[in-house]
C-alpha cells in the first residue's frame, strides 16, 4: 500500500492557507499605512522645526531649503513667507504619492496632535521675533 495525502487532505490545507492569508493581507495593508503616515507627520515637524530654526538664525529663508522642504513631504503643502518668518502648512489634494485613505489618515492625525489646525485647515508658524508661536 502506497503512502500519501489524499486528495481531500490536499484540499483542506489549501482551503485552511487561504483562510489565513485572507485574515493577515488587510491587516499587513493597513500597518504600511500607518508607517507611512508616521513618517509624513515626523517628516513635517521637523521641517517645521528646522525652517524655524534656519529663520531665526539667518532672517531669511534659503531657496534649497525651501525646494528640499517641499519635496519631502507627500501629503503637506509647505508655504513660506521671507521676509515675515511664516510657514504655512496645509494638506495636499489626493495625488500618486498621497493616497485617499492616507490622506484621510494624515489629515485625522495632524488635526489631533496640532500639526494643523484642529478643523485640518491650514495652520501657520511665525517664527520672527524672539518667541516661536505655534
Amino acid at each position: 500500500m502506497k503512502k500519501g495525502f489524499t486528495m481531500i487532505e490536499l484540499v483542506f490545507v489549501i482551503v485552511i492557507i487561504g483562510i489565513l492569508a485572507a485574515i493577515s493581507l488587510p491587516k499587513m495593508l493597513a500597518t504600511r499605512d500607518d508607517s507611512i503616515v508616521s513618517e509624513e507627520l515626523s517628516t513635517i515637524k521637523q521641517l517645521i522645526f528646522n525652517l524655524g530654526a534656519e529663520f531665526t538664525s539667518q532672517q531669511v529663508y534659503s531657496p534649497d531649503t525651501l525646494a528640499s522642504a517641499k519635496e519631502a513631504t507627500k501629503c503637506f503643502n509647505i508655504d513660506t513667507t521671507a521676509n515675515t518668518g511664516e510657514i504655512s502648512v496645509s494638506i495636499k489634494d489626493v495625488n500618486d504619492n498621497c493616497t485617499q485613505a492616507i490622506r484621510e489618515k494624515v489629515l485625522a492625525e495632524a488635526s489631533k496632535n496640532g500639526t494643523l489646525n484642529p478643523d485640518g485647515t491650514t495652520k501657520t508658524y511665525n517664527f520672527l521675533g524672539e518667541t516661536i508661536v505655534k
